[in-house]
């Protein structure tokens, strides 16, 4: 008996022989292998929204030799990964095969490794068509509208231009953003600290001004009202009015799904989402670790769910009991609830290795580069989930001083719990407290310093990918495996770009975007978005027709391009050039950012009487350590950013490391920051060598 297992990766194939042994064949399917065609709609709208699926260019070897293997084997077995795109490879494989998709030959692996792979061979079941409808469902929307759409912005904007149904809503949601940092009027408010000391103690501590002490809320706006308080201030007493101590506990973060791995790994690891997801596929499929062989050394990661495997969970407390001690172990069982996994997207765990038993350490000796990074991320956010809660004693002082009362507040860890591991990183800055030295309710304490502090409120922060991608689950836009591919388009199609992580609309961008609200209003639509993601969810779980689905949309989307093209007919939208201070060597005038064929580069305005143009390059404000020039921005052929000369070949400086804005102070010269959050600042001046940590305050 010969038996066929089709997966989509080599890598995935390669450590599922291992388990499988012999009698069984694993081949690749190298992914999809069937698609809509390119050059034409591909849908035919008039009679039920039929797909016309065609064999991809290229694929014709693989589909030779998959037709071949699979007539001279007893059984097929289609084990591509158990999504919607997996779901739909399984049924066009099953289609080009001649295999009968109600034939139990799909088998799906929750984690690559002996126990899922017998798991999942054990338990084969007949292909799932409402899985495969969802898919198509979306696949044939996203079709309808970015076929029907993009050549509507070729004619009214410029050629080349693409719209999609999830992406322009992720453009909205920048766009929107940048306005209001844009209309924002920042509002002056001071801060009143005063630093003290108690009687019999050199410990200082800062109090803040919190009210009068009649207890009336104050609000300091202005100069003149802080300099009152001051002066209101001068030779008080401040007197401990009142202290309250209560305890607290934190709980750890959740086990990762989709996009909390990818915001966590954003935050902490600086990585992209499409990052992120390429190294989560490696340790899916199977990495060689030393002494264990070829193994998946996560469960699959796209998912919704929060739920984790009992065993998993038991292996988990193992390892904390051992490696810890009892104490940190959590002493109940602790379930978290997932926000929007459908019943079938739960089937899936959260993402967790698949050995917790395999500490980072152990990998690390055989896995290298952003997939040994990604698991210890990984591995620390599940072991923590079953740890122990943070344990803190709280305390809380009010401090009266003539008619003002001043507010400290304070903790102390009296046990660390799974604090001792990892605690999740934050868009936002937190408030720092620390421990209050001891204090007791009349004491009268010593005023080491008033330090009233001008502040203003500050707009909303510019997305990064972390906060994107939060922002779009939060709403209900894409699904897991959508949130990297949707960031990849829109800078791609030069919608958005990033500028120092933080994710900033294009001109393009914007013009595209206000056009779409003007006349697509739906597309653009959170809400609506949201309600079709919904209706998505609701083909998989078999609780609605995906025709119906299908032409609920059509049919108004139809309607609305029609009513568009005639109110916009003989009309056409501008793009503005964005200006630069680079100036114009024949003509002096200030050059343009242009886009061309081959991405973005300068042009003189004055065109057709100036055709000057030049490459663009993004200064960095740096200067280079070896001839003074300036440092620019440059991208390698992978697209990953450094540094260099603008003097290059005939200087050839060039860095990782970011330039600053801080000199040296030793010789001068620019420094650059190695590292992330805690890494150093350094100069590279040859022979200097000065560095300092990067948090570290300067003298």
């Amino acid at each position: 008996m010969s038996k066929l297992v089709i997966v989509e990766s080599p890598a995935k194939a390669k450590t599922i022989r291992k388990y499988l042994g012999n009698g069984y064949e694993v081949t690749a399917s190298m992914g999809h292998i069937r698609d809509l065609p390119k050059s034409q709609l591909g849908i035919d709208v008039e009679h039920g929204y039929a797909p016309q699926y065609i064999n991809i260019k290229g694929k014709e070897k693989i589909i030779k030799e998959l037709k071949t293997m699979a007539k001279n084997s007893d059984e097929v077995f289609l084990a591509t990964d158990p999504d919607r795109e997996g779901e739909a490879i399984s049924w066009h494989l099953a289609n080009l095969l001649g295999l009968d998709t109600q034939a139990p030959q799909r088998v799906t692996f929750g984690e690559i490794t002996k126990k899922g792979v017998t798991q999942g061979m054990a338990a084969p079941r007949a292909i799932d068509m409402d899985l495969f409808n969802a898919q198509q469902a979306r696949r044939i929307l996203d079709r309808l509208v970015g076929y029907k759409l993009s050549p509507f912005l070729w004619r009214k904007v410029r050629r080349g231009l693409s719209a999609g149904r999830v992406q322009s809503v992720a453009v909205r949601l920048i766009v929107d953003r940048e306005k209001e940092i844009e209309a924002f009027q920042p509002e002056e408010y001071w801060n009143i600290d005063a630093v003290l000391c108690p009687p019999s103690s050199t410990k200082k501590f800062t109090a803040r001004l919190f009210s009068t002490a009649a207890g009336k809320k104050l609000e300091v706006k202005n100069a003149e009202q802080s300099q009152a308080i001051v002066q209101a201030l001068q030779g008080a007493d401040y007197t401990v009015s009142s202290i309250s101590r209560g305890k607290r506990k934190k709980t750890p973060a959740p086990p990762f799904i989709t996009s909390t791995m990818q915001q966590e790994a954003s935050r902490r690891l600086g990585f992209t989402a499409t990052r992120t997801m390429r190294a989560a596929q490696m340790l899916y499929e199977g990495v060689d670790v030393a002494g264990q062989g070829t193994m998946g050394l996560i469960t699959y990661m796209r998912t919704d769910s929060l739920r984790i495997a009992d065993e998993a969970v038991a292996a988990a407390k193992d390892f904390i009991t051992g490696s810890y001690g009892e104490q940190y172990v959590c002493p109940y069982k602790r379930t978290y609830k997932s926000r929007s996994a459908t019943a079938a997207q739960d089937a899936h765990e959260a993402v967790r290795p698949t050995n917790p038993a395999l500490t980072p350490d152990e990998v690390e000796k055989s896995v290298t580069g952003d997939a040994a990074k990604l698991y210890r991320l990984i591995w620390s956010r599940f072991i923590a989930s079953q740890m122990s809660d943070c344990q803190q004693d709280t305390v809380s002082a009010d401090i009266v001083a003539a008619d003002y009362l001043f507010r400290a507040s304070g903790y102390v860890v009296t046990f660390d719990g799974f604090t001792a591991l990892y605690e999740e990183a934050t868009d936002e800055k937190e408030k720092k407290e620390t421990a209050l030295p001891p204090l007791t309710e009349g004491d009268v304490l010593k005023l080491k310093e008033l330090k009233p502090e001008q502040k203003f409120t500050q707009p909303p922060a510019r997305y990064t990918e972390a906060t994107l991608i939060r922002a779009l689950e939060e709403n209900g836009i894409g699904r897991p495996s959508t949130y990297a591919p949707i960031i990849t388009t829109i800078i791609d199609h030069d919608y958005v770009e990033r500028e120092q992580k933080k994710l900033v609309p294009t001109k393009l961008g914007r013009v595209i975007n206000d056009l779409m609200m003007e006349q697509f209003p739906d597309i653009i639509d959170v809400t609506f978005s949201a309600n079709m993601e919904k209706n998505l969810d609701q083909i998989e779980n078999g609780k609605a027709d995906w025709h119906k689905t299908i032409d609920d949309f059509y049919q108004g989307f139809e309607k609305n391009l029609l009513r568009a093209e005639e109110e916009m007919k003989d009309k056409k939208v501008k793009v503005p050039d964005e200006e630069t201070d680079e100036i114009c060597e024949l003509c002096g005038r200030k050059m343009v950012i242009k886009s061309g064929r081959y991405g973005k580069f300068l042009a003189c305005p004055g065109f057709p009487e100036c055709k000057n143009t030049k490459r663009l390059v993004k200064d960095t404000g740096g200067q280079c350590p070896k001839c003074g020039s300036r440092v620019l921005i440059r991208h390698s052929k992978k697209g990953r950013v450094y540094y260099g000369c603008e003097k290059n070949p005939t200087c050839d400086f060039m860095t990782w490391n970011e330039p600053t804005a801080e000199k040296c102070p030793q010789c001068g010269s620019t420094l650059f920051k190695k590292g992330g959050k805690n890494g150093v600042l350094l100069c590279e001046k040859e022979g200097c060598g000065y560095s300092r940590p990067a948090q570290e305050k300067k003298g």
